[in-house]
């Protein structure tokens, strides 16, 4: 019996199966070997893949993209106040949580996320069973680093609604490693690995240790301001730009043209990491005027210079991060579909020139290659030599955060677990507060990976009570901290003199 794996991206999907102990990614019944992760309703069908990104150009308003971006968030979340701002399907607020409003007849149906996510998984799952002529249910899904344990599980019921057994949720950049074996070649050596992953709508890059077949996350960085959408719309635009000076007409305010023109340039974008030239057609373009352009490489790579600088600048920085050097990094592991090109993958030859680039396996099929294989080990039906338990460690995917108020009464926040904290983990932090008080309060937040710490959610609070007062000096507070591997996080608080204690458990995102 055949393992799966399937990872959903923020534009795309991939599905892959291990069978007979190899892996690969089997393709849809387009003949690509990756989906569009886009969702169309129309009147009387809903339409999932490449024929609903292609009718967005008629049917923007009823076609859901990105929804990955809002999954188990709520309504209030910058990153769903993004999507709200970026989407052309109506998005609205219901009971504080994201809903599409689609609208394919006279009445309005609200449609939530993880149905339309459920579709996408429904999707992969019948790829899967015509390419092995059989039915199949168990499957490992792949999760960024900062998914937290609420959107986890909605995209687990997601996939169980869709009739997948859920075997585990991985997270991506181990499923790359895994990909490639990587820590299995050399079970006793220790190495640090860069996986560089540029999807279509964001970036990630993380710095993993691995020492004995361990993964641990040494530093992360997440980016959803670039990815291979910018490049689209860049060469979108110049295509535009062709388009006035040849024919005198601007169509860069003509949404229905631009979405034609994003298309015919997307299109050219994939063609041009493999050849040295596209031709970009879009038939009708304006005012019934055809409209053909030749476009090189070196004229794409132009046009999108500062673009690809935006996407390696967070290298280097994040390797700092790490504690490390670039001549500490062994491998390099690309995924993502826009790591494809050639531009940035020689950028980061030029970062990393002693280093092994590991891009054999596409970027936009590796990360689900790596999931099969570890569905395989799960299942148990494949005979391949690694350890399960060996494989992943799981991490805090958020800063764990003690805040406190000085003697002037402002607050400071320390962090207790940093984000990529190997779990299980256990931290003591000792804080002070003034004698002349009866009752101590604790205050723990959680706030997004670096360059996120200003958004920070309350999560506890433990107050302890009936201290004596004391006439000088201070009471001292022992904060002992455990994180379970699921997330739970267990807080014993002790008042040192007195040995009033207060515990408390709740579950936060690992």
């Amino acid at each position: 019996m055949a393992a799966i794996g399937v990872h959903l991206g923020g534009t795309s999907s991939c599905v892959a199966v291990c069978k007979d102990g190899r892996a690969d990614v089997v393709a849809n019944d387009s003949g690509d070997r990756v989906t569009p992760a886009v969702v169309a309703y129309r009147e009387n069908e809903k339409v999932v893949g490449l024929a609903a990104k292609q009718g967005r150009i008629r049917n923007a308003s009823n076609t859901v993209v990105k929804v990955k971006q809002i999954l188990g968030r709520c309504f209030e979340d910058p990153q769903v106040q993004k999507h709200v701002a970026e989407s052309k399907c109506s998005v609205i607020n219901k009971d504080g949580k994201p809903r599409y409003g689609i609208c394919t007849g006279e009445e309005l149906k609200v449609i939530c996320p993880e149905d339309v996510m459920q579709l996408i998984f429904e999707k992969m799952k019948e790829t899967a069973q015509s390419a092995l002529g059989s039915d199949v249910n168990n499957v490992v899904i792949t999760v960024p680093l900062d998914f937290d344990n609420n959107q986890k599980n909605v995209l687990r019921q997601a996939a169980q609604a869709a009739g997948f057994n859920v075997l585990r949720l991985i997270h991506e950049p181990s499923a790359a490693l895994l990909a490639f074996g990587i820590g299995q070649e050399a079970p006793l050596g220790k190495s640090n690995v860069l996986v560089y992953k540029l999807g279509g709508s964001s970036l990630s890059v993380t710095v993993i240790e691995v020492n004995s077949g361990t993964f641990r996350v040494l530093a992360s960085h997440a980016d959803d301001s670039i990815g291979g959408e910018c490049f689209t719309e860049a060469l979108a635009q110049h295509l535009a730009s062709e388009f006035q000076r040849l024919f005198k007409y601007n169509i860069k305010e003509n949404a229905r043209a631009m979405m034609k023109l994003i298309n015919s340039a997307d299109v050219a974008k994939h063609a041009l990491s493999t050849l040295g030239s596209a031709n970009c057609f879009v038939d009708s373009l304006h005012e019934g005027l055809d409209f053909e352009c030749s476009v090189s490489r070196a004229r794409f790579e132009s046009l999108c210079a500062t673009l690809f600088s935006q996407s390696i600048q967070p290298v280097q920085k994040l390797v700092e991060e790490a504690g490390i050097s670039r001549c500490d990094i062994s491998k390099v592991v690309l995924c993502g579909g826009s790591a494809r090109i050639p531009k940035l993958q020689q950028m980061i030859r030029d970062l990393f020139p002693d280093v092994d680039l590991l891009n054999s396996i596409p970027p936009d099929e590796v990360i689900a290659v790596g999931a099969a294989i570890q569905a395989a080990l799960l299942s148990g039906k494949e005979s391949i030599a690694l350890e399960e338990d060996a494989l992943i460690v799981e991490c805090s995917a958020r800063n764990i955060l003690a805040k406190e108020t000085d003697e002037s009464g402002s607050d400071s926040y320390t962090v207790v677990f940093p984000s990529g904290t190997p779990l299980p983990a256990r931290r003591q932090h000792v804080f002070q507060a003034p004698g002349t008080t009866s009752s101590v309060c604790l205050e723990l937040y959680q706030s997004g990976a670096k360059g996120c710490e200003r958004e920070r959610d309350k999560v506890a609070q433990i107050v302890l009570r009936d201290l004596q007062r004391k006439g000088s000096g201070s009471h001292e507070i022992l904060a002992v901290l455990t994180m379970k591997r699921d997330g739970s996080l267990h807080v014993t608080c002790t008042e040192q003199g007195a040995g009033i204690s207060e515990a408390v458990t709740l579950e936060v995102g690992s």
